[in-house]
C-alpha cells in the first residue's frame, strides 16, 4: 500500500516536474517568440529608417542636379544676353553717329544744292548754245516752288546733269529761231555730240558752224552745206549714219573737256 503510495507521488511528482518543464519551455518559446517580433520590428523600423534616409538623398541628390542644371542655363543665357547687349549698345552707337552725321548732311544740303546748281549752270553757259533756255531752266534755283525741299532739288540737279551727259553722245537737230545780225531767221540746227553745233536754211543756200573760241556763228562753204544737210537727214533717221566732214566747233585741246 505505501509501495503504490509512493510511486502514486512520484508519478505525481514527475507529471509536475514535466508540467513545469513543459511551462517553463512555453514561457521560453514565447520570450522567444516576442523577441523575434521585436527584432523583426526593430528591423523593419530601421530599415523603414535606411529607405526613408535613402528617399531623401535621392531628393537632394534630384535637387542638386535640377539647380546644377539651372545655373548652366543662367550662364548660357547670362552669355548670351551679355552679347545681344554688346551688339545692342553698338546699334544705338552706329544710330547715334548716323544721326549726329545726317543731321550734319542735313545742314549742308542747302550749300550743296547751291554748289550743284552754279556749276551747272557756268557749265552750259560756257558750252555750245544749244537750247541754252532750256537747259538753263531745269538748274535755275526757285526756293519753294510747289513745296519743293531741298533734297527733291538736288534730285532735281542730278537729273539735269545726266541730261547734260547724255547731250555729248548723241545727234540731235531741231526747227528753230537764229538771231543773227540784227534779223531773227527760222532755221534747222544740228547738234553733234558737244563737238559740233550748225545750222542751214531751209533752203539749203545758207548754213554756219558755231566757233566756241570766237563765241559767233561762221559761215560754211557749200560742200559742207552739204554735210550738214546729210547730218539732219542722218538724225532725222532718213539716212544711214555715215562719216560726215564738217568743221568742229571747238578746238583739238578742248575735246578733253567736253563733258560736265
Amino acid at each position: 500500500m505505501l509501495n503504490r503510495s509512493f510511486f502514486a507521488l512520484r508519478g505525481w511528482w514527475l507529471a509536475g516536474v514535466l508540467a513545469s518543464g513543459t511551462l517553463l519551455a512555453s514561457e521560453q518559446a514565447v520570450a522567444q517568440a516576442a523577441e523575434s517580433v521585436e527584432a523583426q520590428q526593430a528591423q523593419a523600423a530601421l530599415q523603414e529608417q535606411i529607405d526613408a534616409a535613402d528617399e531623401q538623398t535621392r531628393e537632394h541628390l534630384e535637387e542638386l542636379r535640377r539647380l546644377e542644371r539651372e545655373t548652366r542655363q543662367l550662364k548660357a543665357d547670362n552669355a548670351s544676353l551679355t552679347g545681344r547687349l554688346a551688339e545692342e549698345a553698338e546699334r544705338q552707337q552706329r544710330l547715334a553717329t548716323a544721326l549726329d552725321t545726317l543731321e550734319e548732311t542735313r545742314a549742308a544740303l542747302p550749300v550743296i544744292e547751291q554748289n550743284m546748281s552754279a556749276q551747272l549752270s557756268q557749265w552750259i553757259e560756257r558750252d555750245l548754245p544749244f537750247l541754252r533756255e532750256e537747259r538753263l531752266a531745269r538748274v535755275e534755283r526757285q526756293p519753294d516752288e510747289q513745296g519743293q525741299n531741298t533734297i527733291e532739288r538736288i534730285n532735281g540737279l542730278l537729273e539735269a546733269w545726266r541730261v547734260e551727259l547724255d547731250y555729248g553722245q548723241e545727234m540731235d537737230s531741231w526747227r528753230g529761231r537764229l538771231s543773227q545780225d540784227g534779223r531773227v531767221r527760222e532755221v534747222d540746227f544740228l547738234r553733234i555730240g558737244r563737238i559740233g553745233f550748225y545750222y542751214l536754211t531751209p533752203d539749203g543756200r545758207e548754213g554756219g558752224v558755231w566757233d566756241a573760241e570766237s563765241g559767233a556763228w561762221q559761215p560754211l562753204e557749200d560742200e559742207y552745206l552739204r554735210e550738214v544737210r546729210s547730218g539732219l537727214r542722218m538724225a532725222e533717221d532718213q539716212r544711214a549714219p555715215d562719216l560726215l566732214t564738217l568743221p568742229l566747233s571747238i578746238s583739238a585741246n578742248d575735246l578733253q573737256g567736253e563733258q560736265p
